[in-house]
This record gives C-alpha cells, sequence and structure tokens, in this order.
C-alpha cells in the first residue's frame, strides 16, 4: 500500500537540510563582527587558515562534492542559521550540539541531491514560479517586480534568493522520486501502528471552521449600507444551502483573510471559542452553516467543515495522520540510506579538521591531482562504467 501523501518528505528536509530562510526576513549587514560574533564564528571554523600576513584568510574551501565547492562561509552562514533554529525551537545545549556535529553532513547531503537532481535534468523551474508567485502573495504584494524590489530592500540577491528556493524544490522531488515513491505500507503495518500509539490519538471535543465575511460598506447612509450587506449575507446562505460550494463563494466574496483558502479558520476545541460561537458550532454537525451572524467586521457565514467528538478516534478516521506518521517514520532510514549510496557513487573531498559524520566506510578515496573538478567529473564517469 502507498502513502497517500507523499510530499511529507518535505518534513524532513526541514529536520536535516538547511531549509529556507524565512521570506525577506534576514537582511545582510556590513556591520563588523563583536568579539562575542567573532567567538562564535572561530568556534564553527576551528580550523581556518592563517594567512602569513596576519589574521585569518577568509575564504577557504572546507569539501568538494563532485564539481561543487561547500566553503567557509558557507559553513559559517550555515551555522549561524542553525544557531537562531535552535534558539526558536527551544534546543537544550545537547541538542544543538548534535546538530552541530552534523552540519556538514547535512551540507554534503545537499550537494549530493542537487547533483543528482542535476543527472536527472530535474530543474524546479515550473515550480519555482508558484512558490515565488505564494512568496509575493503571503507578503502581500502586487506583482513579482514588487517582490523583486523587497528581497533588494532587505540586502539580498534576488537571484541567491530564488536560487535558495529552486535548490529546496530539486531536493524536495529527487527525495519524493528516488526515495518517497518507494515506501510500501500495508493494512498490518498501519493496524500495528494505531494499536501501539492509541493513547496518543486522545483528543476533547472540537470542530473545524469556515468563515465567509461580508463587509458593510461604510459610504453612505449606515442603515442603508447595513441592509445591503446582511441582503448579500442572507442571499450567499440561500445559495449554500441549496447546494453552491461554501468555498467558492468564500473566496469570491469574502473579505477575510481566509478567502483565498476557501475560508479554512482551522481548528477550535471546545473552551477556546466565545460562548455564544461554541454554543452555535458545537451543536451543528459537519457540513451545516449558521444563519448570518452580525459582527464589527461585518455579517459572517460559518461552516462546520468537520466535529470531532471527544474520546479515541477510529482506525478509519486516523488513517491519514496514521499513514503520514509511519512513512515519515520509514523515510528517515530510507533517505539515509540512499545518501550513503549517493555517497558512495560520487567524489567527495574533506578538508582536514572538518567530519562528515554521514561518511560511508565504502567512500572512495578521492586521488589528488592538478585539478579536482576535473577528477570528480572523472570519477563520476568512471563511477557509472563500472556500475552499468
Amino acid at each position: 500500500m502507498t502513502p497517500r501523501r507523499s510530499d511529507i518528505c518535505v518534513w524532513l528536509l526541514a529536520g536535516f537540510l538547511l531549509a529556507a530562510a524565512p521570506v525577506l526576513a534576514q537582511k545582510k549587514t556590513n556591520k563588523p563582527l563583536t568579539p562575542e560574533q567573532q567567538a562564535e564564528r572561530e568556534k564553527f571554523d576551528p580550523k581556518a587558515d592563517t594567512s602569513p600576513f596576519g589574521g585569518s584568510v577568509i575564504e577557504q574551501s572546507v569539501a568538494q562534492v563532485n564539481d561543487q565547492i561547500i566553503n567557509t562561509s558557507d559553513y559559517n552562514r550555515a551555522a549561524t542559521q542553525l544557531e537562531e533554529e535552535g534558539r526558536k525551537q527551544g534546543w537544550s545545549e545537547q541538542e544543538l550540539e548534535e546538530h552541530k556535529r552534523d552540519l556538514l553532513r547535512d551540507l554534503v547531503d545537499q550537494q549530493l541531491l542537487l547533483s543528482k537532481g542535476k543527472d536527472l535534468d530535474i530543474n524546479g523551474e515550473t515550480e519555482l514560479v508558484r512558490q515565488l508567485d505564494n512568496v509575493r502573495k503571503q507578503n502581500h504584494l502586487d506583482t513579482m517586480e514588487d517582490l523583486e524590489k523587497a528581497v533588494s530592500s532587505q540586502g539580498l540577491s534576488y537571484e541567491d534568493f530564488k536560487q535558495h528556493y529552486r535548490d529546496q524544490i530539486i531536493t524536495q522531488q529527487v527525495i519524493r522520486d528516488q526515495v518517497g515513491r518507494r515506501i510500501q505500507m500495508t493494512d498490518a503495518q498501519l493496524q500495528q501502528y494505531y494499536h501501539q500509539h492509541i493513547n496518543d490519538f486522545t483528543q476533547p471535543e472540537s470542530v473545524r471552521l469556515s468563515e465567509i465575511l461580508v463587509p458593510v460598506k461604510t459610504d453612505g447612509e449606515e442603515s442603508a449600507n447595513l441592509t445591503a450587506a446582511k441582503a448579500k449575507a442572507d442571499e450567499l446562505v440561500t445559495k449554500i444551502r441549496g447546494g453552491a460550494s461554501f468555498e467558492d463563494l468564500a473566496k469570491a466574496n469574502s473579505v477575510a483573510s481566509t478567502a483565498a483558502q476557501g475560508g479554512d479558520l482551522g481548528e477550535f476545541k471546545r473552551g477556546t471559542l466565545s460562548k455564544d460561537l461554541e454554543d452555535r458550532t458545537f451543536a451543528m454537525k459537519a457540513g451545516e452553516i449558521t444563519d448570518v451572524i452580525h459582527t464589527k467586521q461585518g455579517f459572517i457565514i460559518l461552516k462546520v467543515t468537520e466535529h470531532q467528538m471527544a474520546g479515541i478516534p477510529t482506525m478509519k478516521q486516523m488513517e491519514p495522520r496514521i499513514q503520514d506518521a509511519l512513512y515519515y517514520q520509514k523515510l528517515q532510514p530510507a533517505l539515509r540510506a540512499y545518501l550513503k549510496k549517493l555517497r558512495e557513487e560520487a567524489f567527495i573531498d574533506i578538508r582536514p579538521g572538518y567530519v562528515d559524520s554521514g561518511a560511508s566506510a565504502n567512500q572512495t578515496k578521492p586521488i589528488e591531482t592538478a585539478s579536482k573538478e576535473a577528477a570528480a567529473k572523472n570519477f563520476k564517469k568512471k563511477k557509472k562504467h563500472l556500475l552499468f
């Protein structure tokens, strides 16, 4: 039985590959480092060469993966992002140290997947256009030119910004196509997982709601505007109860921020809504809608899209969640095995003083030549010849 949703591999990327930075969140700066920042940087690059003229060499190669170089600036930037992620996630010192030990492994993993994507002629351009358009919408920008200006105003290169997303798309597609689609799950395995984790599935009563918000115009006579808005909302209720799609009407008529998602507001447990709304919605079945509700924002129509009763849901109700959890569980070792295989087929040269914690004992030791890039290409050609 194949998994219902193979896009779960994206979750794993967030765990061991360097995920894309928040949109427009980081601004480059030319300010000199403080002594504390310098000390922190040196911790991540302890083997940095010393210049014969004094000071440290700014840029050095940390690793070569096929024809790509991971340099000290790549390594230090990833280390800084790792520190920031650790603070956000509340990692302990031990957890942070464990992530640091795997930092070079993760960078090598990423280059191996990008290299494989190149071999498979995956460029990610179509998906890149879609993702950039989503970024534009999330940042409430009118055009792609506005997005480019917004990125540039943060001191970032728009080409680097796009490349970051492109790389992420390529690595995700390689994982999905080469690893995720080969994972199989049986009904027996799903049943076993359900029974082993049944206590984890206990949940309070909850509803999932969607909304349509009809605004009241501020121009003209207030009572007339209220009457017009109420009439429009009542008309929408009539259409929905007559069989029209709530989601389509939300997209076309709602002025709420949820309109693009068909009005989806998310899940609410008992005790999280106002008493009036809780009494209304928790008395409804999935698929039912409320009458028009007058609020300060305008007239709202709510739909109960799901109504989960308190207790332990059935295996059928939890199957999508179980599929995702079990798939993720299987994906981790399968992906590490795949990356081990890629290492054994690649040209990888790690600078002394750095450790690739994902290295395979069967990796071929690179031979120093006048041109490492040429060696990498020749090594890959030789490997392909031996494999076939």
